[in-house]
Formats: structure tokens, sequence, C-alpha cells
């Protein structure tokens, strides 16, 4: 193997591990606290789409549409650019731009209507013939609810959870771009920007690690509650 090739990439010396142990709790600490507001909000945005879309009224209808249209337009903005379009809310919420937390409400706003479409499509999946079995005993609506859809919806949930937990840690890098911190800034800034591969390398090998962990436990817990 080339030297070059090996003290351009491969150089550990080079690599403040006190910084890289701090950007990596950055990182850790956008991606649970947004993804704890995300489940929140994406499971009640999905109800809401859910109870909306199962109505045949045409209030019902509108009030789906609206809900639908404001979902994809935060779901398909792209992320660099809504996190600089939100920057006066998110100055006036956290009291700056800079920093973890203040990423955290742009990586909430493009992620809950992510999720909230995968809640609804897992709602949607559960057996039809089950929920008209509730209503024919007498079940109230809620009891349908939270005795058959969500538990039935469980394995679902959990995968499009973590599909939505790996994808924010994508965002989180890229925020860390803009001043946000974590592993995206510290491989950007100190990695390339300042030509120092390595940390680059060292970054993105902790990210692999931090989404092959998630995705390891997401499909363990959605076997595990797949009671098909």
């Amino acid at each position: 193997m080339d030297k070059s090739f090996v003290e351009t990439y491969f150089n550990f010396e080079k690599v403040d591990w006190a910084n890289m142990q701090q950007a990596t709790l950055d990182t850790l600490f956008m991606t649970f606290f947004s993804m704890v507001l995300v489940v929140v909000i994406g499971l009640l945005l999905g109800l809401a789409l859910y109870s909306l879309g199962r109505k045949q009224t045409a209030g019902a209808n509108i009030f789906y549409n609206v809900v639908s249209i404001i979902s994809n337009a935060f779901r398909s903005t792209p992320f660099m650019i809504l996190m600089v379009l939100i920057i006066p809310f998110t100055t006036l919420l956290v009291g700056s731009f800079l920093g973890a937390k203040a990423a955290i409400p742009a990586l909430v706003l493009s992620a809950a209507p992510f999720y909230a479409r995968m809640v609804e499509i897992a709602f949607r999946e559960v057996n039809p013939g089950v929920i008209e079995a509730a209503e024919a005993m007498g079940a109230s609506y809620w009891e349908i609810i939270y005795k058959i859809v969500i538990p039935e919806s469980v394995p679902a949930l959990i995968s499009g959870l973590t599909v939505t937990t790996i994808s924010m840690i994508g965002y989180t890098a890229m925020a860390g771009a803009i001043g946000a911190g974590g592993l995206g800034a510290l491989a950007w800034q100190e990695g390339f920007q300042r030509g120092n591969y390595t940390v680059t390398l060292v970054a993105t090998v902790i990210i692999l690690i931090i989404v092959f962990i998630i995705q390891g436990v997401g499909d363990f817990l959605a076997k595990t509650t797949d009671k098909r």
C-alpha cells in the first residue's frame, strides 16, 4: 500500500480523541432528543392522517388534504435548506442557531412528517376484518385504536422508527456542516477543510457503528414483537 495513502487516512496521531468523543456525544444528543419529539409528533400526526383518511365526509377529506400538504411540504424540503429557512425560529426558540440544541427544531420538522407517513401506512395495514369485528362487538373508536390498531402495528412502527432514526443520523451530519456540531461538523471542519482525512475516516466509522447498532436493535425488536 502506498505510504502517502497510509499517512493521509491512517495517521491516528492527528486525531484529537477528546474532540472526537465530544462530537460523538453531540451526535447522540441530537439524535436521541430529536427522536423523542419525532415519535410523539409522528404518532399523533400519523393517527390524525389515519383517522381522517378513514372518514368519508367532505370535512374530513379537506382536513386530511391540509394535513397531508403540510406534512409533505416539510418532508420534501431538503434538510439543509429547511435548517437555514427556520434560523429565525430556531434563534427565538433556543437563543442561537449554532450548536447541537439549535439543530433539534430542524431535525424534528424534517423527520416527524416522514415518520408520520410510516405510522399512517402501518395503521392502514391492520386487517380490516379485525377492526370490523371489534366494531360489531361495540368497541369504541379509541378502544379500537389502542387495543387493536396500535398493538397490531407495533412491528411496522418499530421498523419505521429504525429507518427514521438512521435518516436522523444522516441529518445530524449535514447539520454539523453548518454549525450544529457533532461528528458531521468534525468531519467537515477538521477533516475536509484542514486536510485531516484521518478525522473524517474515524468520524465516518463511528457513524457507521452507531447506524449498525440501531439497525440491529430495531430488527431484533421488530422480529420479537411480530406475532404473525
